[in-house]
């Protein structure tokens, strides 16, 4: 057994054990956005349009996260349509963006490993970093749109005859609650995942404007605001889809 299957084989007794069904159906929605992601490297090296395959991929993912780990319909559906609103709107930000940065392509640090292989493999450096932008943020969009969907849902129940303003004050207080969590996340998880290029360069006495032109810097640091944007777009987007939601759901005047 290899360590990595032991690890898989723990994370999913845990997840069973803390939340039963729910906690399985959670592991095998792990699992088949893992073989998504997979087949989306293949048809991508296969030569089928790199954005195509990005955005079809994203929205089975999205799906899958979605209403594999959720029982209820309305909340469901309205986080799966924020969520899809928002995956345009960066789609429509991010191939402009990442165009005028030039971010694509292997960074000077990453040139030693490389160079004994051929780097024409006919494929659009490009189009691969979009893919990655897009896909790094479907995690953070899908969290945060069910969390703000759950949460307005339980309140619309408890308190259905309240206004407008007063729903849409509660979304933001769990809006804001999840901001905070997910930018940190977002912060700490690009920093710890290169630590060692950042201690590497620290020692070589790279100076603060050159961590600023560095290629792997720049296109990490792009991901992680990239991801804050979305999640602050799909928190707005789902308090208004939950108070459109509320309106015909639970006859709200």
């Amino acid at each position: 057994m290899t360590t990595i299957t032991g690890l898989t084989i723990v994370l999913a007794v845990l997840m069973i054990l803390s939340g039963g069904r729910r906690g399985a159906v959670s592991f095998i929605s792990l699992l088949l956005n893992f073989t998504l992601l997979f087949l989306t490297v293949i048809l991508i090296a296969g030569g089928l349009p790199i954005l195509t395959v990005t955005f079809l991929s994203a929205i089975c993912i999205l799906a899958i996260t979605i209403y594999l780990g959720n029982n209820e319909e309305t909340e469901t559906n309205v986080a799966f349509l924020a969520t899809l609103a928002v995956l345009g709107i960066m789609v429509l930000l991010v191939v402009p963006l990442d165009h005028l940065a030039q971010i694509q392509g292997f960074s000077n640090e990453e040139s030693e490993e490389i160079e004994a292989f051929n780097l024409a493999i006919g494929v659009n450096f490009e189009a691969i970093v979009i893919t990655t932008t897009l896909l790094s943020t479907l995690g953070a969009i899908a969290e945060a749109a069910i969390a703000i969907a759950s949460g307005m849902t339980e309140i619309i129940r408890q308190t259905g005859d309240h206004g407008d303003e007063e729903l849409r004050k509660s979304g933001r207080n769990i809006g804001f609650q999840i901001m905070g969590m997910t930018f940190n996340t977002l912060f700490f998880g690009m920093f710890g995942g290169n630590l060692a290029l950042f201690i590497l360069l620290y020692k070589l006495h790279a100076s603060f404007g050159y961590y600023l032109n560095s290629k792997i810097f720049v296109s990490e640091l792009f991901v992680v605001i990239y991801s804050a944007i979305a999640v602050i777009l799909v928190i707005w987007i789902t308090i208004e889809f939950m108070i459109l939601k509320a309106h015909k759901i639970y006859d709200r005047k």
